[in-house]
């Protein structure tokens, strides 16, 4: 009897074991699915920061392109404003000069027959002065704006006068009554012109 009573203990022992196991199983794969769960979520968060940091960096990637572009350009007019500044820092200068220059076309304009030998040669020092100051001027860009016989230019000369020559086009110049001037292609002072209207 006690041999069958051991068997019963041991197969008794025997199904709580295979229920144990069963349970163990049941557990291990309650375990499993809740660590692939917590994988599966840890997962789809990693995916979620790794979108968010990507587009981040991406931001980020625009953002310092644009400020490079903003500072290349800033770079740029800098260097366009300075050179203006250099090619016309003399214009203030010339402008002053080109009223000297005026004044000895005046003085030149008088009639070189009707003078005394003395004032004549003072005349010829003028007109000698007059050409060396229209050679440095022209050294340093300047240039005459004298378009007589060409039509009109608003951006170059500006209309005092006007008269009717029937032999004309519209709107031509007949005569400078001052002359204009240009530092390296800028107009600083627009010729005073009498064009022709019919």
């Amino acid at each position: 009897m006690e041999k069958e009573e051991n068997i019963e203990v041991l197969t008794e022992e025997k199904e709580v074991s295979k229920k144990d196991k069963k349970q163990e199983k049941k557990v291990e794969k309650k375990l499993s699915k809740n660590k692939d769960s917590k994988l599966l979520e840890e997962i789809e968060a990693l995916k979620l920061t790794n979108k968010q940091l990507s587009d981040e960096n991406i931001s980020l990637i625009e953002k310092v392109k644009i400020a490079q572009a903003e500072s290349i350009n800033y770079r740029r007019r800098k260097d366009e404003e300075t050179n203006q500044l250099l090619k016309y820092a003399n214009q203030d200068l010339i402008m002053e000069l080109i009223l000297v220059v005026d004044n000895f076309e005046r003085a030149i304009k008088l009639d070189d027959n009707d003078l005394t030998d003395e004032v004549s040669k003072f005349l010829a020092g003028f007109k000698m002065m007059y050409a060396n100051l229209t050679e440095i001027l022209k050294k340093f860009g300047v240039e005459e704006i004298n378009r007589v016989g060409e039509k009109f230019d608003p951006n170059q000369e500006q209309a005092l006068l006007t008269d009717t020559v029937e032999d004309m086009e519209d709107e031509v110049v007949i005569e400078v009554l001052l002359k204009g001037y240009k530092l390296k292609e800028k107009v600083i002072r627009p010729a005073s012109v009498k064009i022709n209207q019919k």
